[in-house]
């Protein structure tokens, strides 16, 4: 039996969002433009784990914050 994939909690600052699409290009299924031109998320469980953490991590502003939504954990940014 395989390990299910943690169900995620998607978190995009808007503050800093830039539109710059670095996640809807690599997620497209997970994340998509608003009106303001902002990162918005569609499905969090539309790519695989390591897809969304790769598009959270190419964000330019660090606007994306990943989290594990059952533990709280973050995935994404790493702890410093």
């Amino acid at each position: 039996m395989t390990d299910a994939a943690p169900k995620l909690r998607i978190l995009i600052d808007h503050d800093l969002c830039v539109g710059n699409g670095q996640c809807v290009g690599l997620a497209p299924d997970v994340f998509r433009h608003d009106e303001n031109v902002q990162s918005t998320v569609i499905d969090p469980a539309g790519a695989p784990v390591t897809i969304i953490v790769q598009a959270a991590s190419y964000c330019p502003t660090g606007a994306i914050r990943v989290e594990n939504a059952d533990t709280g954990d973050v995935l994404f940014p790493p702890s410093e």
